[in-house]
């Protein structure tokens, strides 16, 4: 599917860093005897895969912005383009050896995601789009699913680790969705979380405390595929807060009411 020239440097750059990455997450197996060991050695792979998309992507254009997880932001010269970049979704299925993780990357102009690519390379699925353009997954066309039954609906979330304080907020979520769904569903990715709403795999999804980098090439990929994606709470600002709602276009009115407890 051709695309701009900006959307090739973007799916160029996420092959190349998914490259790099899948060589090295078929090292990590044979890592799991320490915890420093591996963990080391994702951080590793973690920061050579920002390097090569910062390599790719502002060798091609060096007048933009860079906002990416492992380093500090960047003013570019043009003031109203930046690359927002998580070179590694998924960290802890990496280490992990699980094979659930994705490289994202966005484009921003004028405070509005224009492009977006998220790359599972463990799958080879790349999945992509720009603002009028539609949303793909490789070569194919892709669509938020048309269930408009909850009780057949397939949600996911995010669920806190290691102390976060939403613990109790998140379990109040699933008391209430679980008994009107189909399924609830946590992997550990939220890039592909919204990749797989677009694509119509789950329903909609919904979670807390994530980043800009962490939600905004989806942002445009599910909005391109039909679907539709708000801040949790209705009045903030997405990026920035970091707390993501959305769903298909038939059940994300009642979706929002039930996660919202409006």
């Amino acid at each position: 599917m051709p695309g701009s020239a900006n959307l090739n440097i973007m799916l160029k750059a996420a092959r190349k860093a998914g490259r790099s990455l899948s060589k090295d997450f078929r090292e990590v197996e044979n890592l799991q005897i320490s915890m420093k060991g591996p963990g080391d050695f994702v951080s590793r792979a973690d920061i050579s895969a920002q390097a090569i998309l910062k390599e790719e992507l502002l060798g091609a254009r060096p007048t933009y912005g860079w906002l990416a997880e492992e380093e500090a932001e960047i003013e570019g010269q043009d003031p109203t383009r930046r690359w927002i970049v998580d070179p590694l979704d998924g960290t802890t299925n990496f280490l992990h050896g699980l094979p659930h993780w994705a490289v994202s990357i966005a484009l921003e102009h004028k405070g509005q995601i224009v492009s977006g690519v998220i790359y599972d390379p463990v799958k080879d699925e790349m999945y992509f789009a720009e603002k009028g353009g539609g949303a793909f997954m490789n070569d194919q066309r892709i669509r938020v699913s048309g269930r408009a039954q909850m009780i057949e609906a397939v949600f996911a979330t995010g669920l806190p680790f290691a102390g976060r304080t939403d613990l109790p907020a998140v379990l109040q979520d699933l008391a209430r969705i679980s008994p009107v769904c189909a399924g609830v569903r946590r992997w550990g990715a939220a890039a592909l979380d919204l990749a797989y709403v677009a694509a119509g795999r789950y329903e909609g999804f919904w979670e807390r405390r994530l980043h800009a980098w962490d939600i905004a090439a989806g942002v445009i990929i599910l909005r391109e595929a039909g679907g539709f994606i708000e801040p949790l709470d209705p009045t903030g600002d997405l990026l920035a807060d970091g707390e993501v709602l959305c769903g298909n276009s038939n059940l994300f009115e009642n979706f929002a009411k039930i996660i919202r407890n409006t």
